[in-house]
């Protein structure tokens, strides 16, 4: 515990004693506050928690990654996790970037041997905790872990404001493409990008810009003149029946009307954001804007254009129906929303 508190910042050596960190030592009165200031050290303590040393794992090199796999899939489930699914989730996640094609296969086996062990012991130190409740075949978070996870993955607290959002892909029609989505006020503008992109089914290849009473907003450290979308939320910007622009791919010009509908309160144990309706495909990417799309639209319809065949082949289809632009499920928006 006295590890992992100095890994938390809690705590500090001094004369060969361990002795509060001045400035957090007020939580020592907050049970509460210490939960959470211990929870919230938790991306900070792989190293005082996982082994080191020659029997270091892949997890402990690519500690975020795999944490963040795990506390998802935790979140997620609703309900007990089978332990070896989470372990191999970890896995996955971890080596991800790296080509282990050519390693032995003993070896592969000691690799995976030391991540399931310091998988176990990441999940006994947030068992410690009370995050997780755990047996050896199956994990969950408990209510309070939830919670923390929660704020953590940055969703709002039950009663916070929410805004649901109606994002209209402009100058399309026939049919219309429009999504309506609950996203919390407190969302920066890059996270709203990234919704924006998950929900109509983008494939964030491109730049983008929020335009907001004549104000731009993109990502930092490029030519353009853009504030900060970083350090400015939703809710700075917006009031219910407010709304502002969304422009995606500056070559193509894909303009988004996004305008708050309702201001609701956050609902407990449901997840945000979160699509609820909708309709009309997503765009192909690259096909040349509003204009194009309603040409490509008639093109694939008419298998005797003569663009049908090339137009078929360019997006991998068998035929001009295999595209339909009326397809749109929520379900399909929200399991991108889980994958982002």
């Amino acid at each position: 515990f006295a590890g992992r508190s100095k890994a938390a910042r809690l705590l500090r050596v001094a004369g060969g004693r361990l002795l509060p960190v001045k400035k957090n030592a007020r939580l020592l009165d907050r049970p509460d506050g210490l939960w959470n200031a211990l929870f919230e050290a938790v991306p900070r303590i792989g190293s005082a928690v996982l082994v080191s040393g020659w029997l270091e794992s892949v997890f402990s090199q690519e500690y975020a990654a795999g944490l963040r796999t795990l506390l998802h899939r935790l979140y997620a489930a609703r309900g007990p996790v089978a332990g070896d699914a989470l372990r191999r989730a970890v896995w996955q996640a971890v080596t991800d970037p790296y080509i282990l094609d050519d390693v032995p296969p003993e070896r592969l086996r000691a690799w995976r041997g030391s991540n399931d062990r310091d998988v176990r012991l990441l999940l006994e130190a947030l068992a410690a905790l009370g995050a997780v409740r755990s047996d050896d075949d199956t994990v969950e978070l408990t209510g309070q872990g939830r919670r923390a996870v929660a704020v953590m993955r940055g969703e709002p607290l039950p009663g916070e404001p929410v805004f649901q959002l109606r994002i209209d892909l402009e100058d399309v029609v026939e049919p219309a493409v429009w999504r309506r989505v609950l996203v919390p006020a407190a969302a920066r503008l890059d996270q709203v990008h990234a919704v924006i992109q998950a929900v109509m089914g983008w494939e964030n290849s491109h730049m983008h810009a929020f335009t907001v009473d004549g104000v731009q907003y993109g990502r930092a450290n490029t030519e353009l003149d853009f504030g900060d979308e970083r350090g400015v939320t939703l809710g700075a910007l917006l009031k219910e029946g407010g709304s502002l622009v969304y422009t995606y791919d500056f070559g193509d010009s894909w303009d988004h009307r996004v305008t708050v509908e309702h201001r609701i309160a956050a609902e407990a144990d449901r997840t945000y954001p979160v699509c609820v309706a909708g309709s009309g495909a997503c765009p192909p990417e690259d096909c040349g804007g509003a204009g194009a799309y309603e040409d490509l639209k008639r093109t694939l319809a008419d298998p005797t254009r003569t663009e049908h065949d090339d137009l078929v082949r360019w997006l991998g289809l068998d035929s001009g129906v295999g595209f339909d632009p009326a397809r749109f499920t929520p379900g399909d928006a929200n399991d991108r929303l889980q994958q982002m």
